[in-house]
């Protein structure tokens, strides 16, 4: 059933949100810097918000249906921007870390919260098998232009500071406590929701039949890895790495993320494209692994200009196999499963992600700023090739049942 008005809210949803991300992934590093932490302390941080996030992924993926969608959509929304709004005016590590933690603060810079847990279940159904990858495409370049956007407002702390008499601190508080309002916004819109984004009766159990178990359990355990790789590379320890090796400020680290959220966007547009000709497997393996490889020739850049031109490269092709994987998952089990999966593929990301960024942290402590862009990108490959190689040849109905679908075949 075509459902645009139902659409349209998560498309807005995504992009508010994504925005509160952007901003808040540059200026976090910096802000917790100014306040003292070490990169260890940052790290944790970043990973008590991420923790916290995969903590409420665990209970949509348990009882989002049964409370109802709009309902926990809501909630994540107000329990965001309280916890945002504590983070930015607190100074105490450990109430700091709790506030992260109940706020679910994404340090990621890229909007993949438990929120997109039930945004991803409800999309699928307001369009065709057909149209699928390209409405995630379209969800996606909400989020990308929302990143982009957040990055730049990054700079509104050096704004500040040029217009008016205040402190750097002051400042980069005002900066982080704006992204709590933004996420305030996401509740408004998600009020708009119509019933049928809920659940239908006798359906709202996390279940999965045998073979959507096996496929999940497979693919999870490489989402983990994955996920373990991408905490080693968050927007906040980037954006601190540029701070720390190159010593650039927050206005510039802001334009480069602005940049590349712009980059994202653009391989979301060529994602659904290249999918219809080489298939979705195809396409999320062979544009991650340059990427990666990318992120490497970043960390032995000699000057922040080369660094700079290197990273948006890498983001060119970094997202493409975000619309993509989310459009397989839901593709290869049943719509009443859709809840489930989606909640144990993101809570298995998630949860890596929480553990990562401490890691990353202790390591940059230790002396060295590149070595977690190189445990990152080595994750990534092996991830890539794994899932090669266990999923080739499970292919979603549109490429299975339509042949004709693939404009190249295989």
């Amino acid at each position: 059933m075509d459902q645009p008005r139902d659409r349209a809210i998560l498309y807005g949803a995504a992009f508010l949100r994504a925005t509160a991300t952007g901003m808040v992934a540059v200026l976090l590093g910096i802000h917790l810097a100014r306040l003292g932490f070490d990169p260890g302390a940052i790290g944790a941080v970043v990973a008590a918000g991420l923790s916290g996030a995969a903590f409420a992924a665990l209970l949509v993926t348990l009882g989002g249906d049964r409370v109802g969608r709009r309902r926990v959509l809501l909630l994540l929304a107000l329990a965001g921007a309280a916890g945002t709004a504590l983070v930015a005016f607190a100074s105490q590590p450990a109430l700091v870390g709790l506030a992260a933690f109940f706020g679910m603060l994404n340090g990621m810079g890229r909007d993949r919260g438990a929120s997109m847990i039930l945004d991803q279940v409800v999309l699928p159904a307001t369009t065709t098998d057909r149209t699928r990858t390209a409405a995630f495409a379209r969800y996606n370049i909400a989020q990308d232009a929302g990143h982009a956007l957040g990055s730049l407002l990054a700079g509104l702390p050096a704004l500040l500071r040029t217009a008016f008499p205040i402190g750097e601190q002051d400042s980069l508080r005002i900066g982080v406590g704006a992204t709590a309002v933004l996420l305030l916004g996401t509740a408004v819109l998600y009020r708009g929701l119509s019933p049928a984004v809920e659940a239908t009766e006798g359906k709202r159990r996390p279940t999965l039949s045998p073979s959507s178990r096996r496929i999940v359990t497979r693919i999870s355990a490489l989402f983990a890895l994955d996920g373990l790789g991408g905490g080693f590379l968050t927007t906040a320890l980037l954006s601190y790495f540029f701070f720390a090796r190159f010593g650039v400020g927050e206005g510039v680290i802001g334009l480069l993320f602005f940049g590349a959220r712009v980059m994202n966007a653009f391989s979301h547009l060529g994602a659904a494209w290249l999918a219809r000709r080489i298939g979705l497997v195809n396409t999320m393996v062979f544009t991650h692994i340059p990427s990666s490889l990318l992120l490497v020739t970043v960390s032995i850049a000699p000057s922040f200009a080369v660094a700079a031109a290197l990273f948006l490269l890498r983001e060119g092709l970094v997202e493409m196999d975000v619309p993509t994987r989310q459009s397989y998952v839901m593709a290869v089990v049943a719509p009443e499963e859709r809840t489930t999966a989606s909640g144990i593929t993101h809570l298995v990301r998630l949860g890596a992600w929480a553990v990562a960024p401490a890691f990353a942290g202790i390591v940059m402590r230790a002396g060295s700023f590149a070595a977690p862009l190189w445990i990152g990108a080595g994750m990534k490959i092996s991830y890539d090739v794994l899932l090669y190689a266990a999923f080739r040849s499970v292919r979603p109905p549109e490429e299975r049942m339509d042949p004709g679908f693939l404009a190249t075949k295989r």
